[in-house]
């Protein structure tokens, strides 16, 4: 691993992730290999319906919690879906002075798209190492739950949770580069954690959420 540090690390692919041009809100191709919208008709009572639905990829995610410092350990990522949700709903080219690359930053899970023939424990260490650096044995995984998508979007997605220790930290993290990946590592203490998502300003997926209710509620005894 290199010699900076994480903050100096961040710092690069903070000034990465900001350098956004040529932005354009643009109608969806039918080809796209992440979204697969459908509309689903059925008579349901006697009464006709119909409803709008997109199939995504099944994803993990991991609830990260290092025991030697004692911090819950998140990513943060320029999400597009984030940042269109600030833009007006219209196909438009988009001026990032007006509309701040900022705004598309999220806080979330170390987590990733199911899309090798693996099982989940092993995607999920191969997401613990890319993204944030650490290395755990498959043992150390302890899974959570898996649910589905019910609402416009449907796809399955498993959360599980990991320890970690400093020594466990022999990667860089950071995503991987060669599939355009710009990630921050970001460490909070459990009160910086509460104060966030008490803050009433999250901007992070439910399932962050989740997680970081999960391991209040369950894990006291890691933290108190």
């Amino acid at each position: 691993m290199s010699g900076q540090t994480q903050e100096e690390r961040n710092a690069i692919v903070r000034k990465k992730m900001m350098d956004l041009k040529n932005v354009k809100v643009q109608a969806l191709p039918k080809d796209s290999p992440w979204l697969r919208p459908v509309r689903i008709t059925f008579v349901q009572d006697e009464k006709p319906k119909n409803w709008d639905v997109s199939r995504i990829h099944d994803s993990v995610a991991i609830i990260v919690y290092n025991t030697t410092r004692k911090k819950l350990v998140f990513v943060r990522q320029f999400r597009p879906a984030a940042y269109y949700s600030t833009l007006p709903e219209k196909h438009q080219s988009v001026d990032t002075k007006q509309y701040p690359p900022e705004a598309g930053l999220t806080l979330e899970l170390c987590a990733g798209i199911i899309d090798k023939n693996l099982p989940l424990i092993e995607i999920a260490r191969d997401e613990l190492k890319e993204e944030i650096g650490y290395e755990a044995p498959a043992s150390a995984f302890e899974k959570i739950i898996t649910y589905t998508d019910i609402a416009a979007t449907t796809g399955r997605h498993t959360h599980f949770y990991v320890e970690v220790t400093d020594d466990m930290h022999i990667h860089p993290g950071g995503g991987d580069e060669s599939e355009g990946e710009l990630i921050e590592v970001v460490e909070m203490s459990i009160p910086e954690v509460i104060d966030y998502i008490s803050s009433g300003n999250v901007q992070s997926p439910a399932g962050f959420l989740f997680g970081v209710m999960w391991f209040l509620s369950k894990k006291k005894d890691r933290y108190t």
